[in-house]
């Protein structure tokens, strides 16, 4: 299985990017799927995930009503919206998988999550 992110860049609060997350090996509608983040010096957090059928998602309190989490069966892809960024959204993002036997279950624990991305850079300027 294999997770590629793409989407990052350098841009100036208050701008918006789309993170992409390209999943071969493993059809995504199988998947629990989620983002997180890493800053230079703190831990790996989650941003969002979302289920299998994509009917439940999670949102960190600092992300709600700013970033929208979307999966596309048909190009095996999971995409996080992100606008109105902030210098605080400054992380590497990763998207991470795991298979689920339940339709609905969203998993917002890195341990939860088998499979990684490499990570794409996102940088706010403010």
């Amino acid at each position: 299985v294999q997770l590629v992110e793409s989407g990052g860049g350098l841009v100036e609060a208050g701008a918006s990017l789309e993170l992409s997350c390209s999943v071969s090996g493993r059809t995504v509608s199988n998947y629990a799927m989620g983002w997180f983040r890493q800053a230079p010096g703190k831990e790996r957090e989650v941003v969002s995930a979302i289920s299998r059928n994509g009917v439940r998602t999670y949102y960190a309190d600092s992300v709600k009503g700013r970033f929208t989490i979307s999966r596309d069966y048909a190009k095996n892809m999971v995409y996080l919206q992100m606008s109105r960024l902030k210098s605080e959204d400054t992380a590497a993002y990763y998207c991470a998988g795991r298979g689920a036997s339940f339709w609905n279950t969203v998993k917002t624990s890195a341990t939860d999550y088998v499979d990684w991305g490499q990570g794409t850079q996102v940088t706010v300027s403010s």
